[in-house]
């Protein structure tokens, strides 16, 4: 059965491990048997070098993997989150608790001299002290300029002269395709700056946030990226950032890699983060519906007005869509093994533009903005009306 949003229904990929969080290191070894047995510790030499190296650029003006390791690593940082002890009392026993200091690892890298650093959302979440280690081994206080839990990026400053920042060029990622060759650095398992390589897999991905809504144009590939590697960089082979590591997806009963890793597009951190460092915050148009694709079998079948098309099957109480008065459906029905409402309206197009798929939908939304007025085509039945919507204000969660 597919689940709706308030955005509409996320055909996407359920993926795992690294959302949610870095890598726990309070209370625990730092590495060893994930499994829960006996515990190795390993510890490592020091960091390999990373300074100027004989560039090998190819014809093509790709770089080898070394090439891309020795100019991108100085701008990879490890971070470290820590949150301060909490006290509460148990729910069933009304016994007084106590929770120590909890930190988490994970990865970032700088964007600009400034000392502007992107990551994950989730490596920062909750957090109340955090400090960014730079290659040389330096370590700084960070702190939090704006978080985006919709997209799963933060954006963390650290105050230090710029001539010793090395920040990392965001790539064009609308011109990634499947195949290329793409190198990840990051810190898995608290291993830090370590490179892995490999292609992309597929594009136009989508994953769940952390507070429930979809990020779309997501990159996969099978970089090997573990827990740790959560906010580092995906690079091309022209050493450009493409995408923000944040996600795997995990075989049943295991946690580590197999070959599934999600990425967050370039093109998007470059917007988001943007907005983040001007003001601290994303605001992003609401419609307030919930919505699936009409295919030829359901129009066919209950002889819709309409082969193609977006189905209205709920309305969030309050939104913009709801005061316009648009009408959600009534009537449960499974077709092909997918559950759907039907009785509800039928959306074909926005400010004139034909719509076919949810994901066409939300490519115009954000090109909106709050308080910004859109024009709905709607079937009701058989009649066809236009419908003025005044966008909203999207949630803090798809919940909401």
């Amino acid at each position: 059965m597919k689940g709706t949003s308030t955005l509409g229904r996320s055909a996407g990929l359920v993926a795992a491990a690294l959302l949610g969080g870095a890598v726990a290191i309070s209370g625990a070894a730092l590495f060893g048997d994930l499994g829960g047995g006996s515990t190795t510790v390993i510890r490592e030499s020091s960091s390999a070098p990373v300074g100027a190296a004989t560039t090998s650029v190819s014809a093509s003006g790709t770089l080898s993997i070394n090439e891309i390791y020795r100019r991108s690593a100085p701008g990879v940082v490890q971070i470290t989150s820590t949150t301060k002890a909490s006290t509460g009392v148990d729910p069933f026993f009304g016994t007084p608790f106590s929770t120590g200091p909890q930190q988490a690892l994970g990865s970032g890298f700088v964007i600009d001299r400034s000392g502007h650093i992107v990551t994950n959302y989730h490596v920062v979440e909750g957090a109340d002290d955090i400090e960014v280690s730079f290659s040389n081994k330096d370590t700084l206080k960070a702190r939090i300029v704006g978080s985006d839990p919709s997209t799963d990026l933060a954006v963390l400053q650290v105050d230090t002269s710029a001539r010793a920042l090395t920040p990392l060029s965001l790539g064009d990622s609308d011109q990634v395709q499947v195949g290329d060759d793409v190198v990840a650095i990051g810190n898995p398992f608290g291993l830090d700056r370590t490179v892995t390589a490999g292609i992309v897999s597929a594009l136009q991905r989508d994953v769940t946030s952390p507070n429930g809504y979809t990020i779309d144009h997501v990159i996969q590939t099978d970089a090997q990226i573990n827990s740790g590697n959560s906010g580092g960089p995906l690079l091309s082979a022209r050493g450009e950032v493409i995408g923000v590591n944040s996600q795997i997806a995990t075989a049943q009963g295991s946690t580590g890699n197999v070959g599934i890793g999600f990425a967050i597009p370039s093109n998007t951190v470059k917007s988001v983060a943007a907005q983040l460092i001007k003001s601290g915050k994303v605001e992003r148009a609401f419609l307030g519906v919930g919505v699936s694709p009409i295919g030829p079998e359901l129009a066919r079948t209950f002889r819709l007005p309409v082969d193609a098309g977006l189905l209205v099957e709920n309305v969030v109480a309050g939104s913009g869509a709801a005061k316009a008065g648009l009408k959600g459906g009534d009537t449960k029905v499974v077709v092909a093994g997918e559950s759907y409402t039907l009785g509800g309206d039928v959306i074909v197009a926005v400010d004139g533009k034909q719509l076919a798929t949810l994901e066409e939908l939300r490519g115009i939304l954000a090109t909106r903005k709050p308080g910004d007025t859109i024009s709905l085509a709607v079937y009701r039945g058989e009649k066809k009306l236009t419908l003025r919507v005044e966008l909203g204000l999207q949630p803090a969660s798809s919940e909401g």
